[in-house]
C-alpha cells in the first residue's frame, strides 16, 4: 500500500505539473517598439554661419536634416531676372536676393557639402510668395524655377568648377515645404505632376503620422503644449518666437525662451518616446530670433535626444524612401 500511495501521490503531481505547462505557455516576449524618429528641417536656409552651425551640430549628434531651400538665394543681384514668380514681373522676390556672386557661390559650396554628408535639400519655392490662390500652373511654373536654377546655378552665376555631381543633387530634391505654410488643391495636383514625393506643408494638432495620397506623403508639423499655461504652439521657431514676444526681438529674455523651447520640445518627445513614437517634426530658420533662444534650445534637445540608440533624427526624404521601401517589400512578399 504505501508503495501505491506514493505512486498515485506521483501521478498526480505529475498530471497537475502537465496541465499548469498546457495553461501556462511561456508568454511570448513583448514586440520591440521602433525607433522613435524625430525630423528637424530648416525653410529658407539663407546664412552661411548657420549652414555651417546647424551641419556642425548634425556632426555631434548623428543627425541628418532636411533644408528647404529659396531659390531667389542662389541668384546675385546681377542674375535675379533669371527667377520669374507667377504673376510677376522678372526679379521679384518677397525674400529678396543673395548680395552677391561670392555669397551665391558659399550657399553653393554648403549645399554641396550637406548633400554629400546625407542631408536632404528640399524646395521651399523661390520668391516666398503666399500661393493660396495660385492655380497648378502657377505652382508647376514655381516648381520649375526652382529645379532649373538648383540644377543650372553655377552657370547661371558663371561660377566654376560646377562640382560632379552637383545635378544630382539638384533632381533629388524631392520634398516641398510651402511658404507661410500656405496651401491650396491646386497645389497638390501640381506636386505629383512636378516629380515631388512628399510635402511639409500641413499642421496637426499633435505628433502624426504620415499619410500618402496620389503619391504624395504628407507630413504636418505639430502643435504642442508650451509656456506655464500649456497652451498649444506649432513646433516651429518663428510661431514660438510670435507667441513669445509678438515677433519682436527681447534678448534679456532670451535664456527664459530657449528653457521654455527646449522643455516644449522635450515634453512632445517623451510623451511619444515612452508611448506610440509617432514621428516629431521640428521646424526650424536660420534667423537667430530672441537673441537666439531656438537655435540654443534645439541644440540642447538635438544633443540629448539624436544621441540615444533607439532614436534617430532622420530627414524626410530619408523617412519617406524607407517607408515606400518597406511597402514594397511588403507587398512583394505576400
Amino acid at each position: 500500500m504505501p508503495r501505491l500511495s506514493r505512486v498515485v501521490a506521483f501521478s498526480i503531481a505529475s498530471l497537475a505539473a502537465a496541465g499548469a505547462a498546457a495553461a501556462d505557455p511561456p508568454a511570448a516576449p513583448a514586440p520591440a517598439k521602433p525607433k522613435q524618429a524625430v525630423i528637424i528641417s530648416f525653410d529658407s536656409a539663407r546664412d552661411i554661419s548657420q549652414w555651417k552651425r546647424s551641419r556642425a551640430l548634425a556632426a555631434r549628434t548623428g543627425a541628418h536634416f532636411t533644408y528647404f531651400v529659396s531659390c531667389v538665394f542662389l541668384l546675385s543681384p546681377e542674375t535675379r531676372k533669371e527667377y520669374t514668380a507667377p504673376r510677376k514681373t522678372s526679379g521679384k522676390s518677397n525674400i529678396g536676393f543673395a548680395a552677391s556672386k561670392q555669397e551665391v557661390a558659399d550657399r553653393l559650396e554648403q549645399i554641396n557639402l550637406a548633400a554629400s554628408e546625407g542631408h536632404d535639400i528640399g524646395s521651399h519655392g523661390c520668391g516666398h510668395f503666399d500661393g493660396k490662390d495660385w492655380s497648378k500652373a502657377d505652382w508647376l511654373s514655381e516648381f520649375g524655377s526652382f529645379s532649373r536654377i538648383l540644377e543650372t546655378a553655377y552657370s547661371i552665376n558663371g561660377i566654376a568648377p560646377e562640382p560632379t555631381g552637383w545635378r544630382e543633387i539638384a533632381r533629388n530634391a524631392v520634398g516641398f515645404r510651402a511658404p507661410y505654410l500656405s496651401t491650396n488643391k491646386a497645389l497638390y495636383e501640381a506636386l505629383p505632376k512636378a516629380g515631388y514625393l512628399f510635402d511639409a506643408s500641413g499642421v496637426s494638432k499633435g505628433p502624426a503620422r504620415p499619410a500618402t495620397s496620389n503619391g504624395i506623403t504628407h507630413f504636418s508639423l505639430p502643435q504642442i503644449p508650451e509656456g506655464p499655461d500649456r497652451r498649444r504652439v506649432i513646433a516651429m521657431d518663428y510661431n514660438l518666437y510670435v507667441r513669445h514676444t509678438g515677433g519682436f526681438e527681447r534678448p534679456s529674455k532670451a535664456d527664459e525662451f530657449a528653457y521654455r523651447t527646449y522643455d516644449a520640445f522635450r515634453a512632445a518627445f517623451d510623451a511619444q518616446y515612452q508611448g506610440k513614437r509617432i514621428p516629431l517634426e521640428l521646424g526650424f530658420h536660420f534667423t537667430l530670433m530672441n537673441d537666439g533662444a531656438y537655435w540654443n534650445a534645439l541644440e540642447r534637445f538635438a544633443g540629448e535626444v539624436c544621441t540615444k540608440p533607439d532614436v534617430e533624427c532622420i530627414s524626410y526624404r530619408d523617412f519617406v524612401l524607407r517607408q515606400r521601401a518597406g511597402e514594397k517589400q511588403a507587398s512583394v512578399g505576400g
